[in-house]
């Protein structure tokens, strides 16, 4: 919620993300402590990974089989999630719903009964530096759930070895968690270090960099928070809270004066942006009224003519189409008031995160051997840095 984050909407999504690991199926012989737990809903006829099912049949949760089968069922141990990278992180209280729905909702090892429902309460969790809840116990340490500690904050730079998130829970349960947490967290701090490269490339200039609407289905929310961790600012959530005039509305309406007109007379609250692919265009829309201008695939002079007819005016400019990262700077000095960069959330590279597993813990379970997370020191992250192509450690 601090993060401006629908709870309801995250756990939804890690929920359908957790099922493509854990899909439904039939009941595994392994019925231990900590295994997922049975659905209570019976199979309908179809056809699953293993063959075809039969209606009637009570079906159970999928198991993580290599955990099930390597790893005891009252195990318990500390996950420590570390930057391989340099990069600017971003997404860690998603991840950290990741292992608590993981462990409500797939996992019994914590419960008094192992009847548990797909609705119920998140586990006990102490997170150290958030406001406590009911279910949060007081000490550090094991729980009985988890104990989740957010070491870095969102937007914070990393190096390679620095630790920015232990969670202490049953380890088939943080193993199972795993990869769904890594993806969310590297994806979205792969955001938020591609958003702070551009950012830095303009410092100085007054300039902001804006995200576009180019986002991956059902992750749009999560996408421009990540951007907003690496400094952008966030262009229209959706189609509804903002109007963008583009070319193909400049055709169908028969000119960018009466596009602009159309939408202003239909919407006259609305803020309106118009696409210009002309300076000829420019003049035409400051004159109509609009209230900014986005300027698609413009030379570095017509970015300053058009800035010249605008600026006077009151009317705010963003550069738009073909930038790179090595003229971002020469773009942001033309005067134009934000670069609009698709990049940022359509194709920024993952920062390689992983998860280590230390067992080496005075917890309730008996302890095994184990070896500490290699932290290192923090260090800037200058435009050049390595973003990190990796995915995290492991293929988890």
């Amino acid at each position: 919620m601090s993060a401006g984050l629908d709870p309801d909407t995250l756990v939804e999504l890690v929920r359908r993300a957790v099922a493509e690991d854990l899909p439904e199926g039939p009941a595994d012989s392994g019925a231990d402590t900590g295994d997922p737990v049975d659905t209570g809903a019976p199979v309908e006829r179809g056809v699953s990974a293993a063959g075809p099912v039969d209606p009637g049949v009570r079906r159970r949760g999928a198991v993580d089989t290599t955990s099930v089968a390597t790893v005891a069922p009252g195990l318990h141990g500390r996950g420590v999630i570390v930057a391989r990278a340099r990069g600017v992180v971003a997404g860690l209280p998603v991840a950290a719903a990741v292992f608590e729905v993981v462990l409500a909702e797939r996992y019994t090892g914590r419960h008094d009964s192992p009847d548990i429902h797909p609705r119920q309460d998140l586990p006990d969790v102490h997170r150290t530096g958030e406001t406590a809840d009911e279910h949060t116990k007081a000490e550090s340490g094991w729980t009985g759930g988890l104990d989740i500690e957010i070491i870095a904050s969102d937007g914070d730079r990393v190096s390679p070895g620095d630790a920015v998130l232990t969670v202490a829970g049953p380890v088939r349960a943080l193993l199972t968690a795993e990869r769904t947490a890594l993806n969310l967290l590297c994806h979205l701090s792969g955001v938020a270090t591609a958003t702070r490269r551009w950012v830095d490339a303009v410092d100085g200039t007054g300039v902001s960099i804006r995200d576009t609407r180019k986002t991956l289905p059902g992750l749009r929310a999560l996408e421009k928070y990540a951007v907003r961790c690496g400094g952008g600012r966030n262009h229209r959530m959706s189609l509804a809270d903002a109007a963008l005039v583009k070319d193909n509305h400049v055709v169908a309406a028969g000119g960018v004066a009466a596009a602009f007109a159309a939408v202003r007379a239909r919407f006259p609250g609305l803020p309106v942006e118009v696409e210009c692919d002309t300076v000829a265009q420019v003049a035409e829309a400051v004159t109509a009224g609009a209230d900014l201008i986005l300027c698609d695939n413009m030379s570095l002079d017509e970015l300053r003519e058009s800035v010249a007819i605008a600026r006077p005016n009151g009317v705010e400019l963003e550069a738009s189409g073909g930038l790179t990262l090595d003229v971002a700077r020469r773009v942001a000095e033309t005067g134009v008031d934000y670069l609009a960069i698709g990049a940022l959330t359509h194709s920024a590279p993952a920062l390689d995160l992983g998860l280590d597993l230390d067992l080496n813990l005075n917890l309730e379970s008996d302890p095994a051997p184990g070896s500490d997370a290699d932290l290192g020191p923090s260090a800037d992250l200058g435009p050049s840095a390595d973003l990190g192509l990796g995915t995290g450690s492991g293929t988890a």
